[in-house]
């Protein structure tokens, strides 16, 4: 049965409610998700194919089943919709697809003294997944970071975890260059400490010049009773605070609290929407998204996709302009208003002030629409050096480049980076834990497990090839023997058509003198001027870079959590007091009774603890 057949086959027992409708086709994967006012006769319109779009009859072509999901309005099918869309990625759609996640300013709740926290990820409408006031989104972490910084000068308030919290006796650095109140030893007062942290609420909230007026008196009060080092000190927090407004000022007419600017420029078969976000009526960076859509979709359409999809994990501000307008505009805002529990508004300005600031962002558009078609440009001359230096088949569309990391087999982890057309796909990335302790140490058997585990998932989650998961090439960070490692994995799993390369630096190492090996094929050099050459240098150091980071990471998560963290009734000061006078962990569970009793802060009954944990 066709797909007009499967979806005649729909209508009799549809509703003419609203509600959101899968297409999925015959292997089982979701084709388009689409939304309705009224499911009935949105559903019906498919089965007239001689008047729609050549892209929507193939796609009613491969249908071979639906799936349906009744809503009480149309507002919650547009969010439904949007939920699906990001989840599910079906290609009919617009998808918007960033590897970035949005940075957002946290001030922790539940403790007498709350953290000023960077949150990076995810945050639904109800606030971040850490528990807190949350105020963003920023567009940089970097941006966060200068932000974070200028508010410790400011208001003096805690980064440090509750941990070392916990465990402080007398202030630290930051303390000490005036970054912090020193809450952890007493230095402040939780009533002080309060107003603080409303001082920062109310600057994040856009009320800033209430609180410089409110430094100012404090400055001029201590300077009228001559105490002027205090009135030094409200001085650098006010300029920290001047700091802080002229960084976030842009050349822009000062006229928007919260809201968010979103302008869609296309050409060629692909677009660019650039995003601006304001907060409190300052700029809080701008990012250029590149949504993944049909050669012949329109603006509106892409505007309209894009702006459900963002909204669907970071909250909406108050208000939202675009800059071309939509059909369904009144029903996005009373989307975003029933997600967002406070009213949002969907604007199109034509003039004045708040067009000149859309405008600026279709500029922006433009031109990075520009430099991505520039981008794409050189690194398809790049992708054909490669095929041609390899002999593949054609250009390739995703490359998979392996490394591993490790310190005398301490902490193996192996790493894959993925590159195509688009330049590094850090979404891609993936890091293995070496679960096997035979391997850890032997890159040889590191590498056979990273392989074993990486396309032995590939054949049982998608056997067919069909979601360009697979890579066209695998580059190994190596020279024969790694080369011949994959080779002995890939034939054993029973995969083909995946070509193998490694590349080793020359001799000394030289960067310029690395030779490639294929199968089959007598080792070779590239020319030490070819743009070839770099491109493949850039992708094994990209990949040794990501192997050191996991490395990294695993091995100080591991130095966080020591042998002595598991000792029933030893906390953090004394296990500060353990790990200072022994000086590891290792030399703890080596100690001796009386030496443990040695230990200062350290009492015989806790000493006699900690000796039967590792001897009894």
């Amino acid at each position: 049965m066709d797909g007009t057949a499967v979806i005649r086959a729909t209508l009799p027992t549809l509703p003419a409610t609203p509600g959101v409708y899968r297409m999925i086709g015959a292997d089982g994967r979701i084709l388009y998700v689409g939304k309705a006012k009224n499911l009935k006769r949105r559903v019906a319109s498919y089965t007239r194919t001689e008047g729609l779009p050549h892209r929507t009859r193939r796609m009613v072509g491969l249908t071979r089943s639906m799936e349906f999901v009744t809503t009480h309005t149309e507002a919650e099918a547009l969010l439904l919709e949007a939920n699906l869309i990001r989840t599910l990625l079906p290609p009919f759609n617009v998808l918007v697809k960033d590897d970035r996640s949005f940075s957002y300013i946290v001030l922790g709740q539940g403790h007498e003294y709350p953290r000023l926290m960077h949150h990076r990820g995810s945050a639904n409408r109800n606030g971040s997944r850490r528990k807190g006031d949350l105020f963003g989104p920023y567009a940089s972490p970097a941006l966060v970071g200068m932000t974070i910084a200028a508010l410790q000068r400011a208001f003096l308030l805690r980064t440090c975890d509750d941990v070392t919290f916990t465990s402080r006796t007398r202030p630290c650095l930051q303390h000490q260059i005036k970054r912090c109140s020193a809450p952890c030893v007493g230095r402040v007062s939780p009533e002080d400490y309060a107003a603080q942290m409303q001082g920062v609420r109310d600057v994040l909230s856009g009320r800033s010049a209430a609180v410089q007026e409110e430094f100012a008196r404090h400055m001029m009060d201590c300077a009228d009773r001559l105490a002027y080092e205090d009135a030094a000190r409200w001085r650098d927090r006010i300029r920290a605070l001047t700091a802080l407004q002229s960084r976030q000022d842009i050349n822009l007419e000062n006229v928007l609290e919260d809201a968010d600017v979103l302008a869609v420029h296309a050409e060629g078969g692909t677009a660019c929407v650039q995003a601006f976000f304001f907060r409190g009526g300052r700029n809080q960076g701008t990012r250029a998204f590149f949504p993944k859509h049909d050669h012949d979709e329109v603006d509106a359409a892409i505007l309209t996709a894009f702006a459900a999809q963002l909204y669907e994990d970071t909250p909406p501000p108050a208000r939202v302009l675009l800059s071309h307008d939509i059909p369904d505009r009144a029903l996005l805002a009373e989307a975003l208003t029933l997600g967002a529990g406070h009213r949002v508004e969907v604007e199109v300005p034509q003039r004045g002030p708040k067009r000149r600031v859309v405008e600026h962002a279709l500029t922006n558009a433009r031109e990075a629409h520009g430099r991505r078609m520039a981008e794409r440009s050189a690194q398809g001359k790049l992708l054909a050096g490669v095929a041609r230096a390899f002999g593949l088949p054609g250009l390739p569309a995703r490359i998979e480049i392996y490394d591993n990391s490790h310190i005398q087999g301490a902490f193996p982890v192996g790493a894959m980076v993925v590159a195509g057309p688009e330049g590094f796909q850090r979404n891609a990335y993936r890091r293995f834990h070496i679960k096997d302790p035979a391997a850890a140490g032997d890159d040889f058997a590191m590498l056979r497990e990273v392989l074993t585990r990486r396309f032995g998932r590939a054949l049982k989650e998608d056997p067919e090839r069909k979601d360009g998961q697979w890579p066209d090439l695998v580059l190994i960070d190596g020279g024969l023997g790694q080369l011949n490692a994959a080779r002995a994995v890939l034939a054993e799993l029973g995969v083909e058509g995946v070509a193998l390369a490694a590349i080793a630096k020359g001799p000394d190492r030289d960067a310029g003198r690395e030779r490639f090996f294929l199968p089959d094929r007598e080792p070779f050099r590239l020319e030490p001027n070819d743009p070839v050459l770099y491109f493949l240098q850039r992708l094994r150091d990209e990949a040794h870079k990501t192997a050191i980071d996991a490395h990294r990471t695993r091995r100080l998560k591991a130095m966080e959590h020591t042998r002595i963290d598991g000792i029933p009734g030893i906390g953090p000061a004394r296990k500060k007091a353990l790990l200072h006078h022994f000086g590891s962990s290792t030399a703890v569970a080596a100690a001796g009774l009386k030496d443990l009793e040695l230990a200062p802060g350290i009492s015989a009954a806790v000493a006699r603890r900690v000796y039967e944990f590792f001897h009894g």
